[in-house]
């Protein structure tokens, strides 16, 4: 239900934010002393932007975003312009080259293969080399790792979804009810062990080649097919599969269940293949050599 809502209306979304009447207004600022092509400010994909060049000529315009206090209405020329400095190179810190950009997510401070985040109301070209080392050091602080478990270190960070630890490959969510700047090596232990015990019983069965598995969740077994999340059906009599029964079940009977949710989904694939096969370009017979 989700897929048939979300995917055409993100087309739609998308569609709209770069054809609307509404945001297709710019403002000519001038033109670039470097390239003598125009300067334009205008709404973007991802926001407020200035572009250099046009669609148009054969070399890619370039792009620029507005800072927080910038708006299409009132930048200038001069202040457009300066947008395009980034990625700018602000020293060395260890033998390392250390610069500041703006990327997808916002600004940032690169420090060899290290992405830094700049603090929101910070401007990536107001930083000096002693700030941007200050923001490694800190994130340095913030990655030591705080404890070691089975030999591995373990750090702890603050995501999307809130305060984690973090242990090879794993993360682990951090509960309320742990007091997260003071774990002790016992809560860490604990939150790691719980966390490999419901790893471990996970899975009642999985087939990585087809992209499917059957999946313990919070309300009862699902099957994981890509990234959806299916229902489990039920037998030919109408009764319901039993715990036991879903780790002897066959992925013929998976997929079944699946194409009864997913129309097409096994179907269209072995389509596609078949058409491909078809459209596979004839051997050219070789000519007859002429008798003498």
């Amino acid at each position: 239900m989700l897929d048939e809502f979300y995917n055409p209306f993100k087309k739609d979304v998308e569609k709209t934010i770069e054809t609307a009447e509404r945001i297709k207004g710019e403002r000519e600022l001038g033109t670039d002393p470097q390239s003598g092509k125009p300067v334009v400010a205008r709404m973007g994909r991802y926001g407020p932007m200035v572009q250099i060049g046009t669609a148009d000529e054969d070399e890619k315009p370039r792009f620029a975003r507005l800072k927080r206090n910038q708006s299409i209405e009132t930048i200038t020329l001069e202040e457009a312009l300066d947008l395009f400095k980034l990625p700018l190179t602000l020293g060395e810190y260890e033998g390392q080259e250390v610069s500041v950009n703006v990327g997808r997510f916002g600004p940032y401070v690169k420090f060899g293969e290290q992405f830094i985040s700049i603090p929101k109301g910070e401007e990536p070209l107001d930083l000096d080399i002693d700030r941007a080392i200050a923001l490694i050091e800190e994130k340095r602080k913030v990655d030591a790792p705080i404890a070691e478990y089975q030999g591995q270190p373990v750090t702890k960070g603050k995501g999307r979804f809130g305060p984690f630890l973090k242990w090879g490959d794993l993360y682990i969510n951090v509960p309320r009810a742990y007091n997260f700047d003071n774990l002790s090596q016992s809560d860490i232990e604990e939150l790691i062990s719980k966390k490999l015990d419901k790893e471990a019983n996970r899975y009642i069965q999985q087939w990585p080649d087809e992209k499917i598995s059957i999946e313990n969740g919070r309300w009862g077994p699902f099957i994981r097919f890509g990234k959806k999340m299916l229902k489990i059906g039920r037998k030919q009599n109408g009764e319901k599969y039993t715990a036991e029964g879903l780790t002897t079940i066959s992925v013929d009977e998976v997929k079944n269940m699946i194409e009864e949710q997913v129309p097409g989904a096994f179907t269209k694939k072995v389509a596609a293949k078949k058409a491909a096969t078809k459209k596979a370009a004839p051997k050219k017979k070789t000519a007859a050599k002429k008798k003498k």
